[in-house]
């Protein structure tokens, strides 16, 4: 995929890593990237064409796809934690915001823009996932829960938009950098390594970012007996 002179979207694009993959993007040479945000006022950079998107939205949606009708990359990186759902008490609400926008705001989009992409020569469709996706967080069920719903979906776009000529890739981190890890101090990766790395698959068309070693770590051990599995998960 060639990103010089590309015209991509990225939604959630104000801050944290959608700010970092809008400004890789713009390194990389796109003429152009829509940062697809609730609240167009909170976009702060001037490289950056604000768009009004909130992915839970359809009308908003089918605006964005009317508005941004010339990306040839689309970047799906809105998301929230829903962190305050737990496992065995309290409310589903975050759980279920967690999904609506993670899991439904991720289909909404990718459902929109297919035909935009398509009618622009096929161009990417990244989705910003993570190593949640692959392992049980009892800590935060219903994130983890959007996120493998997430990756599912990343797989069956990357299928279903295979004959379009469309590039689907998979980015799974463990925490980074940003306001979402705020929580713990666990080992983090910077947004703007996991933005390049990314970009990286872009321009050589691989579907899939690993962005960490823990990543990578809990993705080897999903072809491993349960066991193993569970000493990847709980280990260092």
């Amino acid at each position: 995929m060639e990103i010089k002179g590309s015209i991509a979207l990225v939604t959630g694009a104000n801050r944290g890593i959608g700010h970092a993959f809008a400004r890789a993007l713009i390194e990389r040479g796109a003429a152009k990237v829509y940062a697809g945000v609730r609240d167009p006022s909170s976009v702060s950079d001037a490289d950056l064409s604000a768009l009004r998107l909130d992915v839970t939205q359809p009308e908003d949606v089918a605006a964005a796809a009317e508005t941004a009708g010339d990306v040839t990359i689309v970047v799906n990186n809105a998301g929230v934690a829903g962190f305050e759902t737990e496992l065995l008490t309290g409310s589903f609400d975050g759980a279920r915001e967690a999904m609506e926008v993670n899991y439904f705001g991720t289909w909404a989009v990718s459902r929109a823009f297919a035909p935009v992409l398509a009618r622009n020569g096929g161009g990417a469709l990244v989705n910003m996932l993570s190593a949640a996706s692959w392992i049980p967080r009892p800590e935060y069920p219903g994130y983890a829960a959007s996120k493998a719903a997430q990756w599912s979906l990343t797989g069956a776009l990357r299928e279903g938009l295979r004959e379009q000529g469309t590039l689907v890739i998979g980015v799974h981190a463990g925490f980074v950098e940003t306001d979402l890890s705020s929580f713990t101090d666990a080992p983090k990766i910077s947004a703007a390594d996991v933005a390049e790395q990314t970009m990286d698959a872009l321009a050589n068309d691989r579907v899939e970012v690993l962005a960490d070693e823990r990543t990578k770590q809990i993705k080897h051990a999903l072809a491993q007996p349960l066991q193993q599995r569970e000493e990847a998960r709980t280990g260092p």
